[in-house]
């Protein structure tokens, strides 16, 4: 049987830099070619980025994809490595002239998977259209009824197939058990969620059982606005054992040599659906080749895995877009202090400010938990006292309750976009997903901020990675970066004197698990209560959570690791009838 190397590339690809994408591409395959390997594959359009949402619909845009894709081709055969195919994930479109109205309706995109070979693109498997149908004739393009694409290498059939191919039954899977691939290879950008893994590893094993034939799943890393992609790409054989896997969050080449049935394939097609492209004899350095070493990197704890999604997001959402640093307010409490733990993980202690804006009814422990907090962490803090701001306003506005609370969070707001605008710095906004599903913030007070770290985490999970957090460190000999008393003191906004949370929201442990029914489960109201839950309390949550729709929809975005993340995956009318 043929031994295929593969060159799997776990790449953090940046939406829209097509140089930046395409160099990390020619030089991949240039270090994979001296390892010796047959075929190289990159993942789910990383020469564009992804998702491209739409961009899909600008001709520019796929123009320049185009061109992108045939200059890499060139580059990669004009440096030697052109007799290895190169599997390349991007968005493919029909040609026009890049000074065509954006507005053009000729301009429609497919999720695309190309084969480059000799300096040449030989093969374009377009699957999946983003978001409308279209037909483009040049180089050799197979369609959407096209159901695989085989690329016969080194004696071998290798079947692509891209995403969401392999998690619908029958179809493009059914078509490639039919053709018997040596192996099949997916390309992926596919974002972190909570538990995922435990869906992926038992689904491609299915997958390799039933095509017969090992399976190569590889994965994008990296952070794109909310979402998060988690790498962990991993090759199975055909009877589902895990012989390979790359690691989580980082970017990463995984080798692997894999025992392949020889091709069977014969002439252009060799089943219904499916067509083959030559794509050569393999690496010309097959003779010459070390053995390699297999790696299966070990699966993260969910709560690390966790940590460092969020940390990623921030991190690749902070320097995508050009800030040097983050500046965020420093209350003592919980949230803040998770944040700022995650800012500093992701850009380091030098770039992360912290700002203390007590009012007359901040606690003595709020202010020392905060200074305690920015010491552990190393990072820059300062105060601004807000009791000066805030009482002329309201002694002009006459403002008291709860006008004149949220006053003093959007004076707070005020100073952190004021030293946002003078200092350059991304502002963090530190509101949980429990508090923004019931609306529990002000708007333009502590909503304000640009990315908001922890907006699809739970209160009682932000407790559960704060605890997390320091038992990490004190197991590495460092110092716990969130102090204790910020995880164990009841949690309050100090907007009024004694306040705490619980004064008007039930239990956090009883409200997250209202609104995991609600929001994740989709239950009614009769089912949340037949659960056991006190029928005027689920009403009042659900109520609330409707009614801040509004808030949410002008919220900083954050990463989601959830099914059901506000604004991805989960949107109501503003307006609309409550029975």
């Amino acid at each position: 049987m043929p031994i295929l190397r593969l060159a799997l590339a776990q790449t953090n690809p940046r939406l829209g830099d097509f140089s930046r994408n395409s160099l990390q591409i020619v030089n991949t395959t240039l270090e994979a070619y001296a390892q010796g390997a047959d075929v190289v594959a990159f993942g789910e359009m990383v020469l564009t980025g992804y998702p491209i949402e739409d961009l899909a619909n600008r001709p520019d845009f796929l123009h320049q994809s185009r061109q992108a894709l045939e200059l890499v081709a060139e580059q990669i055969a004009n440096a030697g490595a052109g007799s290895i195919p190169v599997i390349v994930g991007f968005a493919h479109g029909p040609i026009t002239d890049h000074h065509e109205s954006s507005h053009s309706p000729s301009a429609i995109a497919y999720n695309s998977a190309a084969i480059l070979h000799d300096g040449r693109i030989i093969g374009i498997y377009n699957k999946h259209h983003l978001p409308n149908y279209s037909v483009f004739d040049e180089y050799r393009i197979f369609r959407p009824g096209t159901d695989a694409v085989v690329v016969h290498v080194a004696g071998a059939d290798v079947a692509l197939a891209i995403c969401e191919d392999i998690w619908r039954e029958g179809g493009p899977v059914a078509a490639i058990a039919e053709a018997k691939p040596s192996l099949l290879l997916v390309l992926n950008g596919s974002p972190f969620e909570r538990e995922k893994d435990e869906v992926r590893l038992p689904l491609v094993q299915r997958r390799a059982e039933q095509v017969n034939a090992p399976v190569a799943y590889l994965n994008l890393v990296g952070g794109q606005d909310d979402l998060v992609f988690d790498g962990g790409s991993f090759v199975t054989n055909k009877s589902g054992k895990l012989l390979a896997r790359a690691h989580q969050f980082v970017e990463q080449t995984l080798y692997v040599d894999v025992d392949v049935t020889e091709s069977t394939s014969h002439g252009s097609q060799i089943g219904p659906g499916v067509v083959v492209v030559e794509a050569g004899s393999g690496s010309p350095l097959r003779a010459t080749r070390s053995q390699l070493t297999v790696e299966i990197a070990e699966q993260l704890e969910m709560n690390e895995q966790i940590w460092d999604a969020l940390v990623l997001g921030l991190r690749d959402y902070a320097e995508k877009n050009g800030f040097s640093s983050v500046i965020l307010g420093l209350s003592g409490g919980i949230d803040s202090a998770v944040c700022a733990a995650l800012a500093v993980d992701a850009l380091g202690s030098d770039r992360v400010f912290g700002v203390s804006m007590p009012s007359n009814y901040s606690s003595d422990h709020s202010r020392s938990d905060a200074d305690d907090l920015a010491q552990r962490l190393g990072i820059n803090i300062r105060t601004e006292a807000i009791a000066s701001l805030v009482e002329p306003v309201e002694s002009q506005l006459h403002l008291d309750g709860v006008a004149a609370e949220n006053l003093q969070a959007r004076i707070r707001g005020i100073i952190l976009m004021g030293l946002s605008n003078a200092e350059g710095h991304l502002v963090l906004t530190t509101g949980n997903k429990t508090e923004i599903a019931v609306g529990y913030s002000t708007i333009y007070g502590d909503s304000v901020g640009g990315f908001a770290p922890i907006r699809d985490v739970p209160k009682t999970l932000v407790w559960e990675l704060a605890r997390w957090r320091n038992e990490h460190a004190r197991k590495k000999g460092l110092t716990p970066p969130i102090p204790e008393n910020s995880i164990t003191k009841p949690p309050s906004a100090e907007l009024r004197p004694g306040q705490i949370d619980q004064d008007s929201l039930p239990e956090y442990d009883v409200l997250d698990a209202i609104l995991d029914l609600y929001i994740t489960e989709h239950r009614s109201a009769q089912d949340i209560v037949a659960r056991g839950f006190d029928d005027a309390m689920v009403k009042r949550v659900i109520s609330l959570v409707d009614r801040a729709e509004w808030k949410r929809r002008q919220g900083a975005i954050g990463p989601k690791i959830s099914q059901m993340a506000f604004g991805r995956d989960r949107r109501l009318p503003v307006t609309f009838t409550r029975n």
